[in-house]
C-alpha cells in the first residue's frame, strides 16, 4: 500500500504517542456531559456565567497563537470554538501535552474529548475554555479541506468542496462529515418512517416481519437476485416484494399488517432506482381501494406536517402540496387528457401501433398490459407534478388486484404519482382463488414469450387463499422514493447511506493518492 506524506507523518506520530504513554485509541468511556448544540442553546450570553462540561469530537480547525490556541471541535449536534492554553492542560514543568500533544501530535479529523467551562469571547462567540485534554482516537488519512468564508453581505462561500457524487456515495462516512448538512436527509428519512409508524399503529395494525429469502419470488412484476441454501440444496430468491406473505397472514386472522421492508430487484439503475430499496406494505382486511385512497393522503399529510410543520414541501422548482384531497383520474382519462387519444378500447395491434406513432419504443414481448403501461409512463407520468392518484388500471397490467366492479376489463387499483414518479401502489386485493390461478398462468404464458418480469406461479399462496381470504385492501409506498421529495433531494442515492456502485477501479484509488 503507498502512502501519502500526510498519511506517514499520521502513522509517525502515532508511534510518537504510543512513546510517550499516551494510548492514540483508548479503551475507557469518556463521559460526555454536553453537545456544542446544548451549549450554544443553552449558554446565558448576558450572563456570562460559567458551566462546566465535557464534550467530545473531531478537531475540524485549529489556530495556534503561542501558549494558547483557538481550535473548532465538531460533535453530531455541529462545532464550537474552544479556546485550549498551555497553562491549563499541561500545568507545572511538564509541558509536553501542549507543546508536543496538541501542537504536534494533533491533527484535523483527531478525537479528543475536553473538559471545561462555557464563557464567551470578547467579540461575542459562545467557546469552552479548556482544562483537559484526552486524545479518543487518532485519525490516519486527511479529510478532505472544505474551506468556507462569508463576505461582507453574508453569504457563504465554499471553496474545495466535496462534492462529486461517486466520491460522496462511495465514501458517505467522509461526506457525513465534511458536508455536515448531509445528515440532516437522513434524519429527516428516520423522521418520516417514525411517523408513518406512528400512524399505522395509532389505527391498531400490527408491524410484522416476513421472509426475505423465498423459495418462490413474487407479488410484484420484476426479475429477482438468486442464491443458493447449501445445507437444503435448493435455489432461494431474495424478495422482490412481501406482499404474498402479509396476505397469508391476513388469511390466518390479522385484520391489519404491514412491514417495513427490503426488497431487492435485479433491474437497472438510475436516479430513481437502486437494486435494494425500502418500502412499507399494509393490508387491511374488509376495506378496499377506495378507502385506502384517503388512508394514504391522510398518511402522508401527517407526514409532511410532522416534516416540516405544513403540507408544501418544495421539490426542486415546484411547491408540492399534499393537503387532501389529491386529484384522481382513471389511467384511460390521464392518457386522454396528455395524449388526447382514446385507448379504452384498442387490442394489443392498436395498442402497439398507437405506442410507435406516439414515438414510443416497444417490443414483441410486451403484451397488452405493457403497452399501456408504455404509454402511460411516457406521456403522462412525468407531467404529474401535484399529488395524484391514478386508477383503474387494465387487468393485464395487475396480476393480483381484484376486478373492477363495474368495469369490465379493469381492476380496482391505484397509483399515486408525485413530482413525475410514482410513490405508491395500491389494489382492493385478489381474493378468488380460481381467478388468481388463470391470471398466474397468464403471467407464465408471458413469460413464455420472453417477459423476463413476468410473476411466477406461487401454489402455496394459492392454497392460502383457497382457506379464504376476506376482502382486503393492500398498499405499498416505496420509502426512498418518497424520502427524496420530502427531503427535496435529486437522486436516490441521496437519500441511502450506502448506494449500489460499480467495484471501485484500482487506478482511481491510486490517482487519488497523487
Amino acid at each position: 500500500m503507498q502512502l501519502s506524506e500526510q498519511e506517514l507523518r499520521r502513522r509517525h506520530e502515532r508511534e510518537e504517542l504510543e512513546k510517550m504513554g499516551i494510548n492514540p485509541y483508548p479503551s475507557e468511556t469518556f463521559e460526555v456531559t454536553a453537545t456544542a448544540k446544548e451549549i450554544k442553546e443553552n449558554f446565558d450570553k448576558e450572563q456570562n456565567n460559567y458551566q462546566e462540561v465535557s464534550l467530545a469530537g473531531r478537531l475540524m480547525s485549529r489556530r495556534i497563537m503561542g501558549k494558547a490556541s483557538f481550535a473548532e471541535l465538531m460533535d453530531s449536534t455541529g462545532r464550537i470554538q474552544i479556546y485550549v492554553s498551555r497553562d491549563d492542560i499541561a500545568p507545572g514543568e511538564n509541558k509536553d501535552m501542549y507543546n508536543t500533544v496538541f501542537k504536534k501530535m494533533l491533527d484535523i479529523g483527531d478525537f479528543i474529548g475536553i473538559k471545561g467551562y462555557a464563557f464567551v469571547t470578547q467579540v461575542g462567540e459562545i467557546s469552552v475554555h479548556v482544562t483537559e485534554l484526552k486524545v479518543l482516537t487518532k485519525s490516519l488519512r486527511p479529510l478532505p479541506i472544505v474551506k468556507r468564508e462569508v463576505d461582507e453581505n453574508g453569504v457563504e462561500h465554499v471553496y474545495d468542496a466535496f462534492s462529486d457524487p461517486e466520491l460522496r456515495y462511495r465514501q458517505r462516512y467522509v461526506d457525513l462529515v465534511v458536508n455536515p448538512h448531509v445528515r440532516e436527509t437522513f434524519v429527516k428519512r428516520t423522521q418520516l418512517v417514525n411517523s408513518m409508524r406512528q400512524f399505522l399503529g395509532g389505527k391498531g395494525y400490527l408491524e410484522v416481519e416476513t421472509p426475505i429469502l423465498q423459495p418462490l419470488y413474487g407479488g410484484a412484476a420484476a426479475r429477482p437476485f438468486k442464491t443458493h441454501h447449501n445445507t437444503l440444496d435448493m435455489t432461494l430468491y431474495l424478495r422482490i416484494a412481501n406482499e404474498l406473505y402479509l396476505k397469508r397472514l391476513i388469511v390466518g386472522g390479522f385484520d391489519g399488517v404491514f412491514e417495513f421492508a427490503k426488497d431487492f430487484r435485479n433491474e437497472g439503475m438510475s436516479r430513481f432506482h437502486n437494486p435494494e430499496f425500502t418500502q412499507v406494505e399494509l393490508y387491511v382486511a374488509y376495506k378496499d381501494y377506495n378507502w385506502m385512497m384517503d388512508l394514504v393522503e391522510e398518511m402522508v399529510e401527517k407526514v409532511a406536517l410532522d416534516l416540516h410543520g405544513t403540507t408544501e414541501v418544495k421539490v426542486g422548482d415546484n411547491i408540492i402540496n399534499f393537503q387532501r384531497p389529491w386529484k384522481r383520474f382513471t389511467m384511460f382519462e390521464a392518457i386522454e387528457h396528455f395524449t388526447k387519444i382514446d385507448i379504452a378500447e384498442m387490442d394489443e395491434p392498436e395498442l402497439r401501433q398507437t405506442a410507435e406513432k406516439l414515438g414510443i419504443h416497444v417490443d414483441p414481448t410486451m403484451g397488452k398490459g405493457k403497452l399501456i403501461d408504455e404509454i402511460f409512463g411516457e406521456t403522462c407520468e412525468p407531467y404529474l407534478i401535484q399529488p395524484t392518484f391514478i386508477t383503474d388500471y387494465p387487468v393485464e397490467m395487475s396480476p393480483l388486484a381484484k376486478k373492477h366492479r363495474s368495469k369490465p376489463g379493469l381492476v380496482e387499483r391505484f397509483e399515486a404519482i408525485c413530482n413525475g414518479k410514482e410513490i405508491c401502489n395500491a389494489f382492493s386485493e385478489l381474493n378468488d382463488p380460481i381467478d388468481q390461478r388463470a391470471r398466474f398462468e397468464e403471467q407464465l404464458e408471458l413469460g413464455k414469450r420472453g417477459d423476463t418480469e413476468a410473476m411466477v406461479l406461487d401454489e402455496d399462496f394459492l392454497r392460502a387463499l383457497e382457506y379464504g381470504m376476506p376482502p382486503t385492501a393492500g398498499l405499498g409506498i416505496g420509502i426512498d422514493r418518497l424520502s427524496m421529495i420530502m427531503t427535496n433531494s435529486h437522486s436516490i442515492q441521496d437519500v441511502l447511506f450506502f448506494p449500489q456502485m460499480k467495484p471501485e477501479k484500482q487506478e482511481k484509488k491510486e490517482e487519488e493518492k497523487k
